[in-house]
């Protein structure tokens, strides 16, 4: 890659490395610049540029970051749009995320500008929590580099250095991957002693049953017994018999030893003694057992808070189907001192915690119905067929296709005719009565009807049938306030399209626009926020205003 200084002569295809405002030339860093981009320039009287130029063995940086998103990612891993050279794995359910941490690092040591950061291993996850992100440092990566990082991500050695189609040849386990949990039948047996009191059996009873609930499984089944041997080991045999797939057993005394009063009822059961004792406080005193395949918990004391304890970690992987042997609680030393943490919620209550800042935007899709179609003449233009469906009905299923959380429309004219041509999508809607007064009483209509939880929203048009689920996601995986870019609008040849979005921080000022505008005002007096996404084609360029555009859609 050819970086540097560049004379207008060899700036086209060249991508912008800095921001440039000069006049009327808002040019973001990034942009490809293409032959009009330079000839505003040479009218600006600017004459070089600092730029990157792609050379043979070089690919853009989105490329190379869809391709090695797509060999990271495994069951339970999403991959979003690339954006900036970067592309990020997100949950699509609920479980442990699995990481092959030998094999990353190999990765990340293979060359400068690729790069793969991720949650930790076997941390738990929430449906569009973000698990991982492959960012290409540079504008473009070595093909060479990122053959080796694919053979590495699909579980070869990096001795390649041939070309990857994303697939899986190597062999290995996903890189990145999900282990959901799943609903298990799970039994607890609780011992008492003399004097103790019906309240604290309760209590641990129902916290356990919180945290099973957190994990997908139903409450326990429970058995109460004396603090002795014999009565231990009836006890889990019945509920090995009720047909539970989990047995936990919760002392009166904490367990102090592998030949105690709960280990030996295990034993004396039919079960086995697999280790005691663990490298994480509080749960140091927690007993693992086997009983022909069954997985046995003895329960250290501190499982009957609700405070995360190393308890927890051993039942989510259970939970999870992963097998729990006892290398794997040897090992838990590594960030096993949680004592000292204050005020630890639930697990699920944690991990909601937790996620708020990894997890994947929340964005809602407008779909403005509501206008007149004055220019298009006595028909309705929304409710004219584009290959077989009404265009209202092709623009909601590209928005219920994305990422987009959720989906809403607005109607106004024809409203009974436009809910009827969508009743299929299911997707519920919001009438305007005030639409001839403009799109902005429809905007202010939509935005008043999405929750608090929506991080931003991406408006469509009714009558651009051509926008697809693909388009509103690159604007998604653009989107980042953090970074700058809280209003993303798609380019076609440089130029500005639809659909928009915008941040949540704007709806205040969305609400206070008036007339038949959208959004345009919110570009204008936020330039500084905005980031042009380019796309391929010209749909986000083409609308549907009278029926000889219609026609040349068609043809």
């Amino acid at each position: 890659m050819i970086f540097g200084p560049t004379p207008l002569s060899q700036a086209e295809g060249a991508i912008l490395a800095h921001s440039l405002k000069q006049g009327d030339i808002v040019f973001k860093k990034g942009r490809r610049l293409s032959a009009d981009d330079v000839r505003s320039l040479r009218e600006a009287q600017i004459h070089e540029v600092i730029a990157a130029r792609l050379e043979d063995g070089d690919l853009h940086e989105d490329e190379a970051a869809r391709q090695l998103a797509a060999a990271a990612a495994g069951p339970g891993a999403k991959v979003s749009e690339a954006f900036t050279g970067r592309c990020n794995l997100i949950a699509e359910t609920q479980g442990l995320v699995q990481i092959e941490a030998e094999r990353l690092d190999a990765l990340n040591l293979v060359d400068e500008a690729l790069t793969i950061a991720t949650l930790p291993d076997l941390e738990p996850v929430e449906p569009r929590q973000m698990l991982a992100t492959v960012k290409i440092i540079p504008f473009a990566a070595p093909v060479a580099a990122l053959a080796r990082c694919l053979e590495i991500a699909q579980g070869g050695n990096g001795g390649s250095d041939g070309g990857s189609d994303g697939g899986r040849n190597g062999g290995g386990p996903p890189l990145v991957r999900v282990a959901p949990f799943a609903a298990r039948r799970v039994g607890l047996v609780q011992t008492r002693l003399p004097g103790q009191k019906q309240s604290l059996f309760d209590k641990t009873r129902d916290v356990l049953d919180r945290r099973l609930a957190a994990l997908g499984s139903a409450a326990c089944l429970e058995r109460r017994c004396g603090h002795e041997e014999a009565e231990v080991a009836a006890a889990v045999a019945s509920l090995r018999a009720a047909g539970c797939e989990v047995l936990l057993v919760s002392g009166a005394s904490a367990i102090v030893d592998r030949r105690d009063v709960v280990p030996a009822g295990i034993e004396r059961a039919g079960g086995r003694v697999r280790h005691f004792g663990m490298p994480v406080d509080p749960g140091n005193l927690l007993l693992l057992a086997d009983w022909e395949g069954l997985p046995v918990l003895g329960l250290p004391g501190c499982a009957r808070s609700p405070k995360i304890n190393g308890f927890d970690w051993v039942l989510q992987r259970i939970a999870a189907g992963i097998a729990v042997v006892p290398e794997d609680v040897m090992r838990m030393g590594v960030g096993g001192l949680l004592k000292e943490i204050g005020g630890r919620p639930l697990p699920r209550a944690e991990a909601v915690e937790k996620t708020a800042a990894k997890r994947a935007p929340r964005i809602a899709a407008l779909v403005l119905a509501a206008g007149q179609s004055r220019r298009y003449g006595a028909e309705n233009k929304l409710l004219v067929e584009l290959e077989g469906k009404p265009l209202v009905q092709r623009a909601v299923e590209a928005a219920q296709a994305s990422q987009a959380d959720r989906v809403l429309l607005v109607t106004g004219h024809a409203r009974t005719e436009v809910e009827a041509a969508v009743a299929a999508t299911g997707v519920p809607s919001q009438h305007n009565p005030d639409y001839a007064q403009g799109l902005s009483t429809s905007l202010r209509r939509g935005l008043a009807g999405l929750p608090e939880e929506v991080d931003g929203v991406v408006v469509l048009l009714g009558d651009m049938p051509k926008i697809d689920a693909r388009t509103i996601d690159k604007l998604i995986a653009a989107f980042d306030p953090l970074e700058g870019r809280a209003i993303c609008i798609p380019t076609s040849q440089g130029k500005r399209g639809n659909p928009v979005l915008f941040a949540r921080r704007f709806f205040a000022e969305a609400m206070e626009i008036a007339g038949d505008v959208g959004a345009k005002p919110l570009i204008a007096d936020h330039a500084d926020q905005v980031a042009e996404v380019p796309v391929e084609g010209e749909a986000v360029l083409l609308d549907v205003d009278t029926p000889a555009a219609l026609a040349r859609l068609k043809s």
